[in-house]
């Protein structure tokens, strides 16, 4: 091996060790960036829903005549 290749293999290893380095950097750095924590105020969701409903009944027939016949009892 001549000089000139290990002078070239040497700089790509200081290269490639540079970039562990800052990849490391980066990492210890961006770690520390996520906090979760509870709030303070407690959280608050408005709704305004409005509902509506309707009850649909039906008599048998018979039913709504012996009501009719029976007003009294009811």
């Amino acid at each position: 091996m001549t000089l000139q290749q290990e002078g070239q293999r040497s700089g790509r290893r200081a290269v490639r060790a540079a970039r562990v380095l800052m990849a490391a950097g980066a990492v210890g750095i961006l770690g520390g960036c996520v906090n979760v924590s509870a709030p303070d105020k407690p959280i608050v969701i408005e709704l305004n829903i409005n509902i509506r409903q309707e009850v649909v009944y039906r008599l048998d027939a018979q039913a709504a005549k012996t009501i009719e016949e029976n007003k009294d009892i009811f």
